[in-house]
């Protein structure tokens, strides 16, 4: 497996580095792209849902974590 890479994205104004592996970075641009946001957007809002629950995971886990989730919800029709 590829080692994560890390990129820069902006969260409320602020860049903030981000690793993740490369698999990861294009599941989470292909829910963005499906969810017609951008990626930082989508970002922030993985970020305020971790932050309003106060789950004390590091960001790159929530990510990771929100991706999973994502793809075991069953499709609308």
């Amino acid at each position: 497996m590829p080692p994560p890479l890390k990129r820069s994205v902006t969260i409320a104004g602020h860049r903030t580095s981000i690793s993740l592996e490369p698999d990861f970075w294009q599941a989470l641009q292909e829910i963005a792209d499906a969810r017609s946001v951008t990626l930082s957007a989508l970002v922030a809002r993985i970020d305020q849902t971790r932050t309003e629950t106060q789950d004390n995971t590091g960001l790159s886990s929530a990510i990771r974590s929100f991706i999973l989730q994502n793809y075991r919800q069953p499709k609308k029709k």
